[in-house]
Formats: C-alpha cells, sequence, structure tokens
C-alpha cells in the first residue's frame, strides 16, 4: 500500500556530494497510517554484490543506523509532514557506486519480504 520512488541518483566525482530523496504515497490519516508509522532504510547493491543496509531511520527520526563504511560521510533523514526520507551522501567513493533502494516497514524486519521497496536510483562515482 505504500509506493516509494527515489530520486537524486547521478553521476559524481570521487569526494563529491549527492542526496538522495525517496518520497512515499499511500497509507494516509484516513486509513490512521502515515509515513511516519513506518521504520525507513536506505539499501544499495552494486553488481556482483548482495544488497546491503547503507542507513536505516526510526518512525520519529529519533534513532538511526549507519553502515560502518558510511559513518561520517553520510546522513539519513526524514520529514514526515513531506512523506519524504532523505540520504545526504558526502566524501563518495568508488566504492558507494551502486543502485540505492528505500525501503519502509510497518511491522517486520526492515528490508524483509514484507518491506516495501522503491523502483532504485543508480549512484556512479568516478575516481
Amino acid at each position: 500500500q505504500v509506493q516509494l520512488v527515489e530520486s537524486g541518483g547521478g553521476l559524481v566525482q570521487a569526494g563529491g556530494s549527492l542526496r538522495l530523496s525517496c518520497a512515499a504515497s499511500g497509507r494516509t490519516v484516513d486509513s490512521g497510517r502515515t509515513l511516519s508509522t513506518y521504520t525507513v532504510g536506505w539499501f544499495r547493491q552494486a553488481p556482483g554484490k548482495e544488497r546491503e543496509l547503507v542507513a536505516a531511520i526510526s518512525r520519529s527520526g529519533g534513532s538511526t543506523h549507519y553502515a560502518d563504511s558510511v559513518k561520517g560521510r553520510f546522513t539519513i533523514s526524514r520529514d514526515n509532514a513531506k512523506n519524504t526520507v532523505y540520504l545526504q551522501m558526502n566524501s563518495l567513493k568508488a566504492e558507494d557506486a551502486a543502485v540505492y533502494y528505500c525501503a519502509a516497514e510497518l511491522d517486520g524486519t526492515l528490508g524483509g519480504d514484507s518491506s516495501y521497496w522503491g523502483q532504485g536510483t543508480q549512484v556512479t562515482v568516478s575516481s
């Protein structure tokens, strides 16, 4: 019931920055649910590699999680009034190149079978 659309990907030189956005629609006040009821995260998958969790944020935004590889460089945030989650990516490295997906989970494990997924946005880093 939640549709997610990522944007903001593109080509950037190593050391540069990008800001990814994940816009959500679907559950609203008439059903008693908004994006604020979902845990949201960003995953990425590079060719030949398994999908990995990059960052996650709790419903209220009060807690976050980052993969060790991006700590200090990436920041996840959410604006529930805009039904949007962001991933600010700074000091990008060649290793960050991947398709980035956002995912939202209501009840279960983020990224699991019950999660909603966007189509993904490509991030390419030149070095």
